[in-house]
Parts: C-alpha cells; sequence; structure tokens
C-alpha cells in the first residue's frame, strides 16, 4: 500500500460512518491561529476532530532557538493521537481548507511516529468538499480513546548542523516549498530575514496542485520532481519551507509520484536564520 493516499469527497462521505474510521479538521491560518478552532466550532465533517497546528502538530516555540513550528514532542503527540481515538491499525482522513499544506504537516507526523498504512489526504479539502454539495455538521466526534503507539524515525530527519555539512555536495537535492518571491528573497512577510537556503531550488508547494486546488496525477508530480532531482538520487533529497509545515506537502506529493519518503528540515528558514553564521541566499 503506498504511504500518500489521496480520497475524494464523495468516497469520504460514503465512508464517512466505517467503524474505527478517524477524521481530523487541519484548518489553519497563519495570520489568524484561531480561525481553524472558530471555523471547526461553525461546522465541519460529521466525525471530526480538531487537529490545532500550534497547539497538537507543533511544539513549544523557544525564541532564537527553534522555528516557527518545531515539531511535538512525541510522547504529547501520541497521547494526541489517542485522545482522538486513533489505534495503530484506524484508517485516518485528514483535511483543511483545500490545499493541503496542515493536513499534510499531521500525515507526515504520523509516518514520522510509524503510522505509514491506512492515512488519506482529502483531495482538494473542505472546498472540494463544498463543491460537491456535502453536508458539514456541529456535533462532537463521537469516537472513544484509542490506543496508538508508535516511535520517531530519525532517519525522516535532518537538523541544521547535519544540512550545513551536507551544504555542496553534489548528490543532494535540497527543496524550498515557498513561493518563488519569497525563495529569492524579494519579499518576506513572516521571518525577518529573507532568502534562501544556498544550493536550495524553489519547489512551491502550491505546483503540486491543479487549478481545481486537487492535487496533479502522479506522472505529472513525477515530472515535476524529476526535473528537480536530475540524475541525483531520491534517497538524498531534504524539504524545507518557511516553519517545517509546507515542506511536509512537497514530501507527500513526492510520494504520490512513487519516490520514497524524503527527509525534512523541521526546523526550517525560521530555524535556520536564528544563526548569523549560517549562510543566506538571493535570487534563484
Amino acid at each position: 500500500m503506498p504511504i500518500a493516499q489521496l480520497i475524494s469527497p464523495q468516497a469520504l462521505e460514503q465512508r464517512k460512518a466505517q467503524p474505527g474510521l478517524v477524521i481530523l479538521d487541519c484548518r489553519f491560518a497563519l495570520d489568524d491561529p484561531d480561525y481553524g478552532q472558530r471555523s471547526y466550532a461553525e461546522g465541519h465533517i460529521a466525525g471530526a476532530s480538531f487537529a490545532d497546528l500550534e497547539r497538537d502538530l507543533s511544539g513549544p516555540v523557544i525564541k532564537g532557538v527553534t522555528g516557527r513550528h518545531p515539531l511535538p514532542e512525541p510522547g504529547a503527540l501520541i497521547e494526541r493521537l489517542r485522545a482522538w481515538g486513533i489505534n495503530n491499525d484506524s484508517d485516518i482522513v485528514l483535511y483543511d481548507d483545500g490545499p493541503g499544506a496542515y493536513s499534510a504537516r499531521a500525515w507526515w507526523l504520523l509516518a514520522w511516529l510509524g503510522k505509514r498504512e491506512g492515512v488519506y489526504l482529502l483531495d482538494g479539502g473542505l472546498k472540494a468538499w463544498h463543491a460537491e454539495g456535502l453536508p458539514l455538521s456541529l456535533d462532537p466526534p463521537a469516537g472513544g480513546r484509542g490506543m496508538f503507539s508508535g516511535s520517531p524515525d530519525e532517519a525522516l530527519l535532518l537538523d541544521a548542523q547535519a544540512l550545513q555539512q551536507c551544504l555542496g555536495q553534489p548528490d543532494m537535492t535540497l527543496l524550498d516549498a515557498r513561493a518563488l518571491p519569497r525563495f529569492k528573497g524579494e519579499v518576506e512577510p513572516i521571518d525577518p530575514v529573507a532568502g534562501h537556503i544556498p544550493g536550495a531550488q524553489c519547489a512551491a508547494f502550491t505546483d503540486n496542485l491543479g487549478s481545481d486546488g486537487r492535487f496533479l496525477p502522479a506522472d505529472r508530480l513525477k515530472k515535476r520532481f524529476a526535473e528537480k532531482l536530475g540524475d541525483r538520487s531520491p534517497t538524498e533529497l531534504v524539504a524545507y519551507c518557511g516553519s517545517g509545515v509546507t515542506a511536509c506537502h512537497n514530501l507527500f506529493a513526492l510520494c504520490l509520484a512513487g519516490y520514497p519518503l524524503g527527509r525534512l528540515y523541521a526546523g526550517s528558514w525560521s530555524e535556520w536564520i536564528n544563526d548569523p553564521q549560517r549562510g543566506v541566499a538571493k535570487g534563484e
């Protein structure tokens, strides 16, 4: 079974009453941290629990040390997964408003803890759900407590020190998921320093999607990332972004295209720039 899987709104509508199915609403807005919880309270897919990017899917920020969305402590994350009713054999559907940026973060965290089967992203998210005329609910989820167990796979991570040592190596592919103007350092609406990590290529996560907001077909994703990889091995690929969130979208899309799960620099740009000794590049 492939590690990256999509589910359509109609397929989820048919399966949402399936015993043992867990649905997580991952909506979030960087400029309005309470947006997701507020939106969930106003209506969500029936049976869904709310997973907040900053409270559930990230750890505490340490100013000047971590990035904006450090990884959660594994034990705390496992406790949240159990509270949402997740078992090791659960089927899980993740969604956000549409692009999948936040639901892909949840997908990656599950893969990091060893849950690599039966996890789906709702293709097109809630936007696609609305387009199909499907209903929302105000009811809380009815599921009980789960018994999920897992442990973090450190092979999926690269820290700043290790990345710095890898820079310039000809076999590494470093992909930045931010939009091109931020990558080039022309604008920086969030972090105090503009630019990108030297040697990186821009691979904006939004380019994984078609005009309808759904993921491109696997063959088109394959072509997109093959151009980034060139003749380098996909096993040496590292993904990053502003804070370790949208990079997971690229890792998911790579798996959809048939590539192995690459490594994540979880601290990403917002951590990288905490140390002025680390290189900063601008332009393409």
